[in-house]
């Protein structure tokens, strides 16, 4: 069946995931006061006016990567929607585990050179947006396939 509305909500899960790429999600302070953002692609810093990377996070970045696409491709299983379910609901459970994921590796940052967090960015939000946005998905399929049942029962 042409897909209605779950297209929407995976698409902006998949894009929320993707914005993860362009926010931080935190930024601490070191002890010389300079500014540092932590992002999935690794640690940032001011250097003579230009953001440059002091280190990198390639599990993470990876990672969010592979979890983006994921329902990108939940999209075109849409003639398979009991997979497309299945699917979603998993990728749901795998964003709160990289949401775990990016929450220690932050406490890591911050533990190991005993910074301070300054303030928490936009990034820190977005693996819950992509959650709701799932969650979202997988009501309009639901509402898909009682569809499908009650036009099976007409005829």
């Amino acid at each position: 069946m042409i897909q209605r509305i779950q297209s929407i909500w995976l698409f902006f899960a998949t894009a929320s995931i993707f914005s993860l790429f362009l926010f931080p999600y935190l930024r601490v302070l070191d002890e010389t006061g300079f500014a540092k953002d932590i992002m999935v692609t690794g640690i940032y810093q001011n250097i003579n006016g230009q953001q440059v990377q002091t280190e990198p996070f390639l599990g993470l970045t990876i990672a969010t990567v592979i979890l983006g696409l994921i329902p990108f491709v939940i999209i075109f299983l849409y003639k398979d929607r009991k997979k497309q379910v299945l699917y979603s609901y998993l990728t749901v459970v795998l964003v709160i585990g990289f949401s775990f994921w990016i929450i220690q590796r932050a406490r890591g940052v911050i533990g190991s050179a005993e910074l301070q967090p300054e303030n928490y960015g936009i990034g820190l939000m977005l693996p819950s947006f992509a959650i709701l946005f799932l969650i979202l998905a997988i009501r309009g399929m639901k509402r898909d396939d009682r569809l499908i049942k009650s036009a099976d029962r007409l005829r």
